[in-house]
């Protein structure tokens, strides 16, 4: 099995890296690979709105870069891990343009990403950790995936690189978050052939103004 972890930070072994590796040591130790990749030094810009991802049913968006290249990775990978620091109570902003149109491409692709364990977590310095989180959430969410848990919501503190290990409430979550992604991840792959799968439906899209 399979996990990819997305470095949202700009820094690429700053305390996202580090609240990451907590958790992928979890995930090595029950077997799983995982790659990290860093997302945040990219030079990545935001969805056009073109919606020719849509139009051409290619499982690519038109801006040709690192994106497309993920996106695959995603959809061969069994889960995924999506980190991020916190940016003004949110999500940095290269992930963001990253996120935005590798989940549209997945969605109007037949949902790429459909039924893939996702997580998410954030390092924060103080405040906006909760929100940060919610945010990345919302993701997953869209996409169908299955999200495991901690025991308290995915946030570590710390400022300088590194300083994150000293919380250790913050190193235990990433910690009981990693064990429960493996855990959930061989239910799946265990329970696959055993269980029927929910038929995909036809997305409905109501819109208010007509």
């Amino acid at each position: 099995m399979k996990v990819i972890a997305f470095n949202g930070s700009p820094r690429k072994h700053g305390n996202t890296y580090h609240a990451i590796k907590i958790v992928a040591e979890q995930l090595s130790q029950e077997g799983i690979n995982v790659e990290i990749i860093h997302v945040g030094n990219k030079p990545i810009r935001g969805c056009l709105a073109c919606y020719k991802c849509d139009q051409n049913k290619d499982e690519k968006c038109v801006i040709d870069d690192y994106v497309n290249l993920w996106i695959q990775k995603i959809k061969k990978s069994d889960g995924i891990i999506l980190g991020s620091p916190v940016h003004f109570s949110g999500i940095s902003g290269t992930l963001k343009c990253f996120l935005d149109r590798a989940f549209l491409v997945s969605s109007v692709n037949g949902n790429l990403f459909r039924h893939k364990v996702g997580s998410a977590l954030v390092a924060v310095r103080r405040s906006g950790g909760v929100t940060a989180f919610n945010q990345l959430l919302q993701y997953l969410t869209y996409a169908e995936m299955l999200i495991p848990s901690s025991n308290y919501w995915n946030a570590i503190h710390g400022m300088n690189p590194g300083e994150v290990l000293k919380d250790e409430e913050g190193v235990q979550i990433m910690r009981v978050l990693g064990q429960n992604i493996a855990w959930l991840l061989k239910l799946v792959k265990n329970g696959k052939d055993k269980t029927k799968k929910p038929v995909k439906e036809q997305k409905i899209f109501n819109n208010f103004i007509r």
